[in-house]
């Protein structure tokens, strides 16, 4: 029996606890109803402050990843602050604080867990405020380079000139050395080549520093430069190195490819020998020797 009056006894504590909450939310739906207002109301401003700072404020900013994560601070913070102000319509200012002392703890416990995110994300936001590389840059990482797509705050997406996507995350590009092509709209390109030791060495010299003057200008302070570098095997070796636009690699690979080709025909047309590798089979009883070395064009 007195089990039976213990369980009628909980279970009316029960109705009547859930009553009381019952009155206090109908008590509250007036405070309910202005606390959603509000955060429609932040909602919409948030948005139109982010849409504002994209379009009109921040235009003088080139770089769109700083632009993308200052009108996403703006979004939020926005944001938070409708949150606040709908705790304090609801009068749950205990709630409030107890809610942003649970936030420091669990930041802190965040913190720790996260390390590594927290460091990429940091890393993205010094990348976006670098001067030294912004979108649509061509840039070489380590073994990886191509054109830079997006700078996020948890990595770098470069495309490589082969149409792949490589994904580096920030704090291992921060802390590592690379070479964005696109900072200089100048560089030099360098060629190398041979001719036969029976070539006449000043005129190989004038012919291929005419070739190049001619056909890739040279400003300012640049110059065509020719350097004989080396006895070879059965060539005399040489190298020029000049100045061309180089602010993407298509653009080196494209000069190289046109010097190579200019040089390669003017010299057909002077006689000037340029040695090539040639491969001998030999044989014999018991085995097969291969030889290789270089043969003059003229032999």
């Amino acid at each position: 029996m007195e089990n039976k009056f213990s369980v009628e006894d909980s279970i009316g504590k029960l109705w009547d606890k859930l009553d009381g909450w019952l009155d206090a939310i109908i008590l509250k739906l007036p405070n309910i109803a202005m606390a959603i207002v509000v955060m429609i109301i932040f909602y919409f401003i948030a948005r139109g402050l982010r849409r504002l700072f994209r379009n009109v404020l921040l235009k003088r900013i080139s770089q769109v990843s700083i632009q993308e994560i200052i009108s996403k601070t703006v979004f939020v913070t926005v944001l938070l602050i409708g949150f606040f102000i709908a705790l304090g319509v609801l009068e749950l200012d205990k709630v409030l604080t107890s809610i942003l002392a649970g936030a420091g703890v669990i930041g802190l416990a965040v913190g720790l867990a996260l390390q590594g995110t927290l460091s990429n994300t940091f890393g993205g936001l010094l990348l976006s405020f670098m001067p030294n590389i912004k979108i649509n840059d061509y840039i070489q990482n380590g073994d990886a380079s191509g054109t830079v797509e997006e700078i996020s705050l948890r990595n770098i997406v470069i495309k490589t000139p082969e149409n792949n996507t490589v994904v580096i995350p920030n704090s291992n590009f921060v802390d590592s050395a690379f070479t964005n092509y696109s900072l200089t709209e100048r560089g030099r390109v360098f060629v190398h080549c041979g001719v036969g030791y029976e070539s006449n060495l000043q005129e190989v010299e004038d012919l291929t520093v005419k070739i190049i003057t001619e056909n890739f200008e040279q400003r300012g302070n640049e110059e065509v430069e020719f350097f004989f570098t080396e006895f070879g095997d059965s060539s005399i070796n040489f190298m020029v190195r000049f100045w061309t636009d180089v602010r993407t690699k298509k653009q080196e690979h494209a000069a190289r490819h046109k010097a190579v080709k200019l040089i390669k025909a003017h010299f057909d047309e002077k006689d000037i020998n340029i040695p090539f590798p040639i491969r001998t089979l030999d044989f014999g009883k018991n085995n097969l020797t291969i030889h290789t070395e270089e043969k003059n064009t003229e032999d």
